[in-house]
């Protein structure tokens, strides 16, 4: 087993004995998280949509999905997103740059992609698969073979560690 010295954390001080691996998971996660939101928004300013957040750039694509319209908590609830301010004014900004439309059923307000919403969707997937899905194929697995189903079973985990994240998140306000 290596020793905690020779772990790559970004806070040794936190590297448990019980789990130093939470350690090197969390940094990589952190590190990765970083890069995943600097390519999302130079992918999009790719598509010809420049200057906006990562988290403008994940609600369009999640106003996008599958072409029904959406609800603010529907898509704060998707992205995990606690508040609310952030995604509504991510909704005003695409909504400004003519990405997004609402409609009003009764009360509630609904979120659609507009025609450029939906085009500018379009031409980040193929931005995505020239630059990303391209180099993707590049990699291989620990047994040499194609990488994607180990990406699978990294996003059930990822899916299952945040689940975790989240209860410890509840856990430590009720301390």
């Amino acid at each position: 087993m290596t020793t905690p010295d020779h772990r790559i954390v970004s806070s040794a001080h936190l590297v448990s004995e019980r789990a130093q691996e939470l350690s090197e998971f969390e940094y990589g996660l952190t590190v990765a998280s970083n890069a995943f939101g600097r390519w999302v928004t130079r992918c999009l300013a790719a598509a010809g949509i420049p200057d906006l957040s990562s988290l403008d750039v994940l609600v369009l694509h999640s106003v996008n999905h599958r072409a029904r319209a959406k609800r603010l908590a529907d898509i704060c609830f998707v992205l995990n997103i606690e508040d609310q301010h952030l995604v509504n004014y991510a909704l005003k900004k695409l909504e400004k740059l003519g990405l997004v439309g609402r409609t009003r059923r009764g009360k509630e307000v609904f979120w659609a992609t507009t025609d450029a919403g939906r085009d500018a969707c379009q031409r980040y997937r193929e931005v995505r698969e020239a630059c990303l899905v391209e180099a993707l194929g590049a990699l291989r697995g620990v047994d040499g073979t194609e990488i994607g189903p180990e990406i699978a079973d990294l996003a059930r985990l990822l899916r299952a560690l945040s689940g975790l994240y989240d209860q410890a998140a509840r856990a430590a306000t009720s301390l």
